[in-house]
């Protein structure tokens, strides 16, 4: 299955200079979060690929204006065609705005899915706009990612953990993949493609 993931950057090569090419082949568009919702409209309309998102801390407008055509995978696992997709969006309480979460709040979100992750033995990718802790994250509060994502992927080894949130211009130290045990880890900002 050949994935594209977006986050936090409305990327020109797929937007301002959109061909039908540049998404020939795509089963799926992944969103981390933090991107206009018109942008995503835009390429669920033209990819002929479903749009699945989580909000990103930037999000606040999506109450008012949602993507169209998109389907939001907050709190839940999500099946696409066998393959189970479990979205949990938001960044670090940083100030009070939406999809912003202490580490305690982000643990009682994971917690109330915890029977239905066993019920369906996991999950094979998460999508998080946060990274987990310590993984392309940074040490301001802001940036810094979440614990129990570390914990979700080290009970459940999903085979990718997609974020965004930390903008790969932010640091040379940053890197696009990474991994945490056996599962990859991927930073989507702007956008990126990849097969599962």
């Amino acid at each position: 299955m050949k994935i594209l993931a977006i986050s936090d950057y409305e990327s020109p090569y797929l937007w301002d200079y959109f061909t039908p090419d540049k998404v020939e082949g795509v089963d799926l568009i992944l969103s981390c979060g933090d991107l206009n919702p018109d942008y995503l409209s835009f390429l669920v309309t033209l990819s002929h690929a479903p749009v699945l998102y989580v909000h990103g801390n930037h999000d606040g407008r999506y109450e008012k204006r949602p993507p169209q055509g998109c389907v939001c995978i907050e709190d839940q696992v999500y099946n696409f065609q066998g393959v189970r997709i479990l979205g949990l969006g938001g960044s670090m309480r940083y100030h009070n705005g939406p999809h912003q979460y202490t580490q305690a709040q982000m643990n009682l979100r994971v917690l109330k899915l915890y029977t239905s992750l066993r019920l369906m033995r996991g999950f094979d990718i998460l999508v998080t706009h946060a990274p987990p802790h310590g993984i392309c994250d940074t040490k301001d509060l802001a940036h810094e990612g979440f614990l129990v994502f570390n914990r979700l992927v080290d009970r459940f080894h999903p085979a990718v953990a997609l974020h965004g949130h930390v903008h790969l211009n932010y640091g040379h130290r940053l890197h696009r993949e990474s991994m945490l045990g056996e599962t990859r880890v991927i930073n989507a900002y702007d956008h990126y493609l990849f097969e599962i």
